[in-house]
């Protein structure tokens, strides 16, 4: 494929309803949305994507009965084993992004080993959003810029000028590019307090399969919507073409 996206965004939606079409506990779905994770990476790689990113776990997550939030720690904790191998051998490099500081201790140093063993990979990163919201995100990069701020009057020095370059430096995403694709499975259509700021001018597309039944087709499709617009940022067409 040409004109493949660089930075592709997953909301994985639908684990719940999916589960629940077969008279089971939501946490079954879960665990079946595991295999789709697998094939969207390994789908992903072989396209040329750089950058794949899910939204795991959001910040509101954690208002979830509290057995389905446990039983989603545990599923994340064997993923960073049994997915592993898998990383590595596909050059895969894995980071974890959102407010970890709610994670329990052993997940977040089973995370971290993670990212340590996967950082010489160089074909493409993937990016687990967890315990994450955009809003947290925005406010905690002004909190980072309050906190230049005030060091550089306390060294009498000039105040940091602000400019979204400089805001995007404190954001949790620091050095990645915006999505220039999101995809969000189970036919809602919003993007849920995710990458507020990152998604100012990413594509978005909706499909009504179930995260759980999310394949590789599925993903080609998107990819092949993408392909099928115009990105403007804001120019008119002759402008694009000028350039």
């Amino acid at each position: 494929m040409s004109n493949v996206p660089k930075h592709i965004t997953i909301i994985m939606d639908g684990n719940g309803r999916w589960a629940k079409q077969r008279g089971m506990e939501r946490l079954f779905g879960h665990r079946a949305g595991k295999e789709s994770v697998s094939q969207a990476c390994e789908y992903a790689a072989e396209m040329g994507v750089e950058y794949l990113s899910l939204f795991a776990f959001s910040e509101e997550n954690w208002n979830r009965p509290e057995a389905e939030v446990n039983g989603l720690m545990r599923l994340m904790a064997k993923a960073m084993v049994d997915e592993k191998p898998t990383l590595l051998k596909n050059g895969i490099r894995f980071r974890a992004i959102g407010d970890l500081s709610r994670l329990d201790a052993s997940l977040v140093e089973d995370i971290r080993q993670t990212e340590r063993d996967t950082a010489v990979g160089t074909r493409m990163t993937l990016l687990v959003f967890l315990s994450y919201s955009g809003k947290w995100d925005v406010l905690q990069a002004a909190e980072k810029y309050a906190q230049a701020c005030t060091e550089a009057v306390l060294a009498q020095q000039p105040v940091p000028a602000l400019t979204p370059e400089l805001y995007a430096s404190y954001l949790s995403t620091a050095g990645i590019p915006d999505p220039d694709l999101m995809i969000r499975t189970s036919g809602e259509q919003r993007i849920s307090n995710y990458m507020l700021w990152q998604c100012a001018y990413t594509e978005f597309y909706f499909t009504d399969v179930l995260w759980p039944d999310f394949r590789r087709a599925d993903f080609a499709k998107a990819i092949e919507a993408f392909q099928q617009r115009k990105r403007r940022f804001g120019l008119t067409g002759e402008q694009i073409i000028e350039k």
